[in-house]
C-alpha cells in the first residue's frame, strides 16, 4: 500500500478523532446541567471525577493496547479502539445521571489508543527520510481537530442539542472504522523485522531504556505545562480584561491562536528534524516554548498576551513530532507499539497532574506564576537535553537505522 495513502488516511482519521474528542469535552459541565438536570453541587462534584477518569484508565490502558498492536497488528488495533470508541460516544448521548456519564467516561478510557496506534501505522509505512513531516502532518492534524471541535461542538449544540451531539461523534469513530477495514492494510513485515520477531521486548525493557525514559518525560512535561494552563487561562484574561462578559470568548481566541500556530508550524518542525536532528529540534522548542511561556506571566495586556500565545505555539508545536520521530528511530518496528503506548500513558499522567499543580499555585500565589512554573520547568527541559543528556540520546536522535532496545540502554 502506497505510503502516501496511509499518510493521507492517517491525517484525516487524526482530525477527526480529535474534532469529536474536542467538539465535546468542553461541554460536559453544561451537559450534565442541561440534559442530565444535576445540581451545582452534582456538576461541582461529577466534573473532576469525569475529565479524570478517563486520564487515568487510559493511561493503564495505553501500554498494553500498545503490546497487543505489536503482537496482533496495527490495523486490528485501529479497528479494535474507533468501534469501542463510537460505542462510548453513542452511550455518552443516552446517558441521564451524571454516574452514568461516569462509567462512560472510565469505558472510554478503556478504549482509548486509537492515537498511538495511527502513530505506529504510519510510522511502519513511511520512509525514512519522510518521517518528520509524516509525525509533522499528524500532529497537524491533532491540533486542527483541537481547533475545529469546540467550534462545530458549539454550533452544533445550538442547532440540534448536545445529545445528538455525541451521535455525530459516535457516527465519525464509526467511519474511521469501516475506512480502515475495506481501505487500510497490515503493513508487510520486512526480513530483518521477522528474525527480531523472536527478541521479546517488553513494557520494562523500554521503562529500563534511559533513551525512552528522557521521551516520557518531555512528552508528560509538555502535556503538563499544557494543561496546567489551560484552566486558568480565562480566569487570568478575565482579571486582564475590562470587559469580565467577554473573558471567556477573549480566552478562546487566545487559546485557538497557539493551536493555529501549532498547525502551520508542525510540519515545518518535521522537516527541520529530518534535514538537522530531532535531538536538536526538541532542545531548541523546549528552550523557545519555555521562555515564551516564561514570557506570559508578566504582561498586563491582552494583545501582547495574545501575541506570545501565538508564539508560544509555535515552539510547542516541535515538541511532539520530535518526540514521536526519536521513538519511532530508537525502537525496532515490532515494538513501537510497546512505546507509543507509554508515551501516551505519560501524557495522560501530565494531563492529570497538570490542572492539579496549576490549582495548588494559583492559591497560594497568583495566575502569573503558573504561566512562570510552567516555562521554567519547559526551559530546564530543554537545558538537560541540551547538556546533560546522554550521547547516546542525541545520537539516537539522529540515525537513520532502527536500534535494538536491548542494545542502547546506556
Amino acid at each position: 500500500m502506497n505510503w502516501k495513502v496511509v499518510l493521507a488516511l492517517m491525517v484525516t482519521f487524526a482530525l477527526m478523532m480529535s474534532s469529536s474528542y474536542t467538539m465535546l469535552i468542553p461541554f460536559l459541565p453544561l451537559y450534565m446541567q442541561n440534559e442530565l438536570k444535576a445540581t451545582s453541587d452534582e456538576i461541582a462534584m461529577w466534573s473532576g471525577f469525569t475529565f479524570s477518569i478517563t486520564f487515568a484508565v487510559s493511561a493503564f490502558m495505553s501500554p498494553i493496547w500498545g503490546k497487543l498492536s505489536d503482537k496482533m497488528g496495527k490495523k486490528p488495533m485501529i479497528i479494535r479502539s474507533s468501534i469501542l470508541l463510537s460505542i462510548t460516544y453513542f452511550l455518552g448521548g443516552i446517558v441521564t445521571s451524571p454516574f452514568e456519564l461516569f462509567l462512560v467516561r472510565a469505558f472510554q478510557g478503556i478504549a482509548a489508543g486509537l492515537w498511538p496506534a495511527c502513530l505506529v501505522m504510519i510510522s511502519a509505512y513511511a520512509p525514512k527520510n519522510k518521517l518528520g513531516l509524516s509525525m509533522g502532518l499528524m500532529q497537524s492534524a491533532n491540533i486542527c481537530g483541537g481547533i475545529l471541535g469546540p467550534l462545530f461542538g458549539g454550533i452544533l449544540a445550538t442547532s440540534f442539542g448536545m445529545r445528538n451531539s455525541f451521535f455525530i461523534g459516535s457516527t465519525a469513530l464509526f467511519t474511521i472504522c469501516v475506512l480502515s477495514i475495506f481501505i487500510l492494510k497490515e503493513p508487510p513485515a520486512d526480513k530483518d523485522i521477522k528474525k527480531a520477531d523472536n527478541k521479546s521486548v517488553s513494557t520494562m525493557d523500554c521503562l529500563k531504556n534511559i533513551n525512552i525514559l528522557i521521551l516520557l518525560l518531555c512528552v508528560g512535561l509538555t502535556n503538563f505545562a499544557i494543561m496546567e494552563i489551560q484552566p486558568i487561562m480565562s480566569l487570568y484574561v478575565q482579571s486582564m480584561s475590562e470587559n469580565a462578559e467577554n473573558a471567556v470568548l477573549l480566552s478562546g481566541l487566545i487559546l485557538s491562536s497557539g493551536g493555529l500556530a501549532g498547525a502551520i508550524a508542525s510540519p515545518l518542525w518535521g522537516k527541520i528534524g529530518q534535514k538537522k536532528g530531532f535531538a536538536k529540534t526538541i532542545t531548541v522548542a523546549f528552550i523557545f516554548a519555555g521562555f515564551m511561556l516564561t514570557m506570559q506571566g508578566i504582561p498586563d495586556n491582552l494583545i501582547i498576551f495574545g501575541a506570545i500565545q501565538f508564539i508560544c505555539g509555535l515552539g510547542f508545536s516541535g515538541i511532539f513530532p520530535s518526540a514521536n520521530s526519536i521513538l519511532v528511530l530508537i525502537t525496532p518496528r515490532n515494538s513501537r507499539g510497546i512505546g507509543f503506548g507509554l508515551m501516551t500513558s505519560a501524557q495522560m499522567l501530565g494531563g492529570a497532574l497538570g490542572p492539579i499543580i496549576g490549582g495548588l499555585i494559583v492559591t497560594l500565589s497568583s495566575y502569573s506564576y503558573v504561566y512562570v512554573f510552567s516555562g521554567l520547568l519547559m526551559l530546564c527541559m530543554g537545558i538537560y537535553i541540551l547538556f546533560f543528556a546522554p550521547e547516546s540520546f542525541k545520537k539516537a536522535a539522529n540515525q537513520v537505522k532502527v536500534t535494538d532496545l536491548k542494545t542502547s540502554q546506556d
